[in-house]
């Protein structure tokens, strides 16, 4: 009978060892809850990263490869730029990466555009001669000499510095304000232009503010040609 008590005590034993030996089952409980607590953490960081990142601006770096890409990014800062597009591209713009060859063919542009218009209010003229139509032609002349001269800046053999820049600015600005003076004085006579005067008209007021807003943007514009100003 002691033999059989002993055994029975040493199951007693035995099972108790067994119970200590197995995982509290509220330990692995809260251990799992942290583990997956970890994890989630992690995942709301790794998925917030990732939003940010896409949110991030694109830089682009690059810079423009080809004369049509080219036109487009000098044409951009301007205020007319379906009017740049189609007369820098009718002009096949050369292949040339360089604003200031834009600038020098806007302005060209500017000057032939001019010319048009000062040759039709001179026939008219011609025919019936009027005080406004004769200053138009006088402040037409002179907005001719100033764009030629910066025409002349823009071959200079220094190239265009930051001064030559604000020259040829003063004097866009000038041909424009002449063309203003000329449209008040026509208006103030009360004479009506036809439609191929005012289509010139228009033609020149786009081209020659064109020109204006490409010298006015130039160092913006040689940064995204990857150009380095002298």
């Amino acid at each position: 009978m002691a033999s059989v008590n002993h055994f029975k005590g040493y199951d007693k034993i035995s099972q108790s060892h067994l119970e200590n030996q197995n995982p509290h089952p509220k330990t692995a409980a809260t251990t799992i809850i942290v583990i997956s607590a970890i994890l989630l953490f992690t995942l709301v960081v790794a998925l917030t990263l990732a939003v940010s990142m896409l949110k991030q601006p694109i830089q682009d770096n690059k810079h423009p490869t080809d004369s049509a890409e080219s036109i487009r990014t000098v044409c951009n800062v301007t205020r007319y730029p379906e009017s740049c597009l189609a007369a820098l591209s009718s002009l096949n713009a050369s292949k040339s990466r360089d604003p200031e060859a834009f600038l020098d063919l806007s302005l060209r542009i500017s000057i032939t555009r001019l010319s048009n218009l000062s040759s039709s209010l001179r026939s008219l003229n011609d025919l019936r001669p009027r005080p406004a139509l004769k200053d138009c032609l006088t402040l037409f002349d002179d907005a001719l000499s100033r764009l030629n001269d910066s025409v002349s800046a823009t071959k200079a053999e220094l190239g265009l510095t930051k001064e030559k820049m604000s020259d040829i600015q003063t004097w866009i600005s000038a041909a424009m304000t002449d063309q203003d003076t000329c449209n008040d004085g026509l208006e103030e006579m009360g004479w009506t232009a036809g439609d191929e005067v005012k289509s010139q008209s228009q033609s020149f007021k786009e081209s020659v503010s064109n020109s204006l807003a490409i010298v006015a943007n130039m160092q913006n514009l040689e940064q995204k040609f990857g150009l380095t100003r002298h």
